[in-house]
């Protein structure tokens, strides 16, 4: 994996490296299908960049492998994860730390501009992650389809109005649902995060 830090001391995360790359190949002609690929994790500000740009993000499930599946399927040459694995399918077809490192600084150092500056079209909307612990894998299957919680996250995502987004899903490796939200302030993203696990809790 790989995540940077700009001049200023902030995270230049997964999305942000994702978008200043892309950026780069579509103006040179290579950003196939114009299409970059995320994942369900993939930061709203990569969204809203991808949509300002005139770019495509297909989002998969959370995992490199995911990724890749779909960026061979599609013939696409750049995704990743915010977590940090960018692939480069030019070069590699697993995420690299060391060749992200070089494939950013390049467009970095060609930009002329601050990292700062680079990535600050790409947005990094607060975001609050809440994993709650899960008796059994059926419980997590029960809880996902029951109705109260569909509608609690109907509730919460009409109160955000289009400024945020909520994502409930069950850890594909341990006994947990992972509850995300994305809000405009990390304030707002917290109550609506909170109040979602409280919903969980008591199914």
């Amino acid at each position: 994996r790989c995540l940077m830090v700009d001049e200023t001391g902030e995270e230049i995360d997964g999305d942000q490296v994702m978008a200043a790359c892309a950026r780069v190949l579509q103006a040179e002609g290579k950003l196939n299908g114009n299409t970059m690929v995320g994942t369900v994790m993939s930061n709203m500000g990569l969204h809203i960049f991808a949509k300002e740009n005139g770019m495509n993000l297909y989002c998969t499930p959370v995992g490199d492998r995911n990724v890749l599946e779909k960026m061979l399927e599609g013939d696409y040459v750049i995704g990743g994860e915010q977590s940090g694995h960018t692939i480069f399918r030019a070069y590699a077809t697993t995420g690299d730390g060391q060749l992200t490192a070089l494939q950013f600084l390049q467009v970095f150092h060609r930009s002329g501009l601050k990292a700062s500056e680079l990535v600050a079209d790409c947005k990094r909307y607060p975001q609050v992650l809440i994993n709650l612990p899960v008796a059994s894998k059926e419980k997590k299957e029960e809880i996902m389809a029951a109705q109260s919680l569909k509608d609690a996250v109907a509730a919460k995502e009409a109160e955000l109005n289009g400024t945020g987004r909520i994502l409930v899903r069950p850890s594909g490796t341990e006994a947990l649902l992972r509850v995300m939200v994305e809000a405009q302030t990390s304030e707002e993203a917290q109550r609506c995060a909170e109040e979602l696990a409280e919903v969980i809790k008591n199914l």
